[in-house]
């Protein structure tokens, strides 16, 4: 899904700090266990009281990008998996499953979100022809991933943009830049990421794939919520984006309420290096 005008959406709706509240950790209580993140089956879900029970609203998400460019460890910390330490190439189709709760910004509804997200290997891509039309079909969401330290994989994400553009198809689409904790060694400007932005309407998130830094296991142990907080800028970002695009194309909201945003907050490429887990950038 395109449209001809960004909207800067983040923090718009969804109550972003929520999560730390009293109210907030009842509900996230329920996907934490011991300071690690339940991982649910594709038939599980979340054990909720009674008088906590919210909407369910579901989204398949598929993961694009060439190979090596993090699709796999940025899902694994998006889930509460460990992030895997060596590059190995997906085999064939796999799906990962992930509960977050959410409240409205300006009411007391909680929502309870489910992305099922989906990540293929690119040789099985080649390979097998059957295996890109089963990722995409009913996908609510595309994420196209680039490296911060692979210059390839931005130019990459441009012929994707391209032919997704040329083939007229309707899908909520988000970029995301692996590899942020490297910032330092990115091989992409900041002008080259406006300039992005600007061309093909889309926000684009930043992620470190790195795991719990070594010698922090105690303050994981201690703190239940320090995996929620490692992801959740980036999890509030992408679920509010898909939300009020939703919104959007159902007449629920209407683009013109919402603030519009032409640049990368104006900031340069040290003032971003600086900026915590992910955000827009």
């Amino acid at each position: 899904m395109a449209s001809d005008q960004y909207y800067d959406l983040s923090g718009s709706q969804f109550d972003s700090s929520w999560f730390k509240t009293a109210a907030g950790k009842e509900y996230f209580s329920s996907i934490v266990r011991k300071g690690k993140r339940r991982i649910y089956g594709l038939l599980e879900r979340p054990s909720l009281p009674p008088h906590l029970i919210p909407e369910l609203i579901s989204y398949k998400v598929f993961l694009s990008g060439k190979a090596g460019v993090g699709k796999t460890s940025t899902v694994a910390k998006l889930v509460g998996l460990p992030v895997p330490t060596t590059h190995s190439e997906t085999p064939g189709i796999v799906t990962y499953v992930v509960y977050w709760p959410v409240k409205l910004l300006h009411s007391d509804k909680v929502l309870l979100f489910r992305l099922q997200f989906w990540d293929a290997g690119e040789n099985a891509i080649r390979k097998f022809e059957h295996i890109l039309p089963a990722c995409k079909s009913g996908a609510d969401a595309i994420l196209n991933l680039f490296s911060f330290t692979d210059r390839l994989s931005f130019e990459d994400l441009q012929s994707q943009m391209s032919r997704s553009s040329q083939s007229g198809e309707h899908v909520i689409r988000m970029v995301v830049g692996t590899k942020y904790d490297l910032y330092s060694n990115s091989e992409i400007t900041t002008r080259e990421l406006q300039n992005f932005q600007e061309q093909w309407k889309v926000p684009i998130l930043k992620i470190k794939n790195s795991g719990k830094p070594a010698g922090n296991e105690l303050l994981y142990s201690v703190d239940s919520m320090q995996e929620v907080h490692d992801v959740a800028t980036v999890m509030h970002s992408l679920l509010e984006y898909i939300w009020i695009q939703k919104k959007i194309s159902s007449g629920e909201l209407r683009p013109e309420d919402l603030i519009t945003r032409t640049d990368i907050d104006g900031k340069n490429e040290g003032e971003l290096s600086d900026e915590l887990e992910a955000s827009y950038v």
